[in-house]
């Protein structure tokens, strides 16, 4: 049986993974980044690793390395979390309605492994007005220039740097 894949604008395969890679890949990351990712958790405001984050390059999911946001899309939003204003292509990031905690919110999650980022809000600055508030444990950081990591088979023909 054939599969057919869903290619991205940005030329990324977005198809959604098979749960054995899911459990595969989840094997690499810590408890914290399991609780977040996994369980949908959430960081204490302030204290995720990516919030003072001034470098230029590519933010990808922690779990399939998937590019979700850019540097240049990244604000201080005086949240405590990491926020974007953009995701890298809009067919990176899913938006799945939260009704948890008794209020009704956007969660996101990488569109091809299912991992729990954050939420947005509507609240952020021009030209989308949006809030892309993610945690640092959903996350991994690739400097400018260097290569993205390829944790997924179908990546290896998009290879691109951050």
């Amino acid at each position: 049986m054939t599969t057919t894949r869903k290619i991205s604008s940005a030329g990324f395969d977005v198809s959604q993974l098979p749960a054995e890679a899911i459990t595969a890949l989840a094997a690499t990351l810590s408890p914290d980044e399991r609780h977040v990712i996994l369980a949908h958790g959430t960081e204490r405001p302030f204290c995720g690793t990516l919030l003072d984050n001034k470098k230029h390059g590519t933010y990808v999911c922690r779990l399939c390395a998937l590019p979700l946001f850019s540097s240049r899309a990244k604000f201080e939003s005086g949240t405590g979390w990491p926020s974007f204003f953009q995701p890298y292509a809009p067919e990176h990031v899913a938006e799945i309605t939260d009704e948890s905690y008794g209020m009704v919110r956007v969660e996101i999650r990488c569109q091809r492994c299912g991992g729990h980022l954050g939420h947005v809000f509507p609240d952020g600055p021009a030209p989308t007005r949006q809030r892309y508030c993610l945690n640092s444990a959903s996350l991994e950081f690739i400097d400018e220039g260097a290569p993205l990591p390829l944790r997924v088979e179908s990546d290896r023909g998009a290879a691109r740097t951050g």
